[in-house]
């Protein structure tokens, strides 16, 4: 199964943003799914996930602005960014929690800045 990432981009403060990450077969294959960031000269953090059963998970940072979604009819899961802050800004992955396994997107630039 590949992750592919998509909606990234530049956005002012404030501002939101959605993101994408469709898998090429079923999102059931996973028990968990999550969003991660990476910023520069920082280790990856999680910011936040969702399990099969709908259960989700959020960094305190992120808490109240962002939300995690999946479609499982389009095997695709989303992160809506609201109110979007320069701290916010890194490289976005997509991620998939399989038994044995762990899948990762390529990644998508998300830049917060006026």
């Amino acid at each position: 199964v590949q992750l592919v990432e998509s909606g990234g981009g530049l956005v002012q403060p404030g501002g939101s943003l959605r993101l994408s990450c469709a898998a090429s077969g079923s999102i059931f294959t996973f028990y968990r799914m999550g969003w991660y960031r990476q910023a520069p000269g920082k280790q990856r953090e999680l910011v936040a996930s969702i399990t099969r059963d709908g259960s989700t998970n959020y960094a305190v940072s992120v808490k109240g602005r962002f939300t995690i979604t999946r479609d499982n009819a389009v095997n695709t899961v989303y992160l809506q960014m609201n109110s979007l802050k320069p701290e916010d800004t890194g490289v976005y992955y997509c991620h998939g929690k399989a038994p044995g396994d762990d899948y990762w997107g390529q990644g998508t630039q998300v830049t917060v800045s006026s």
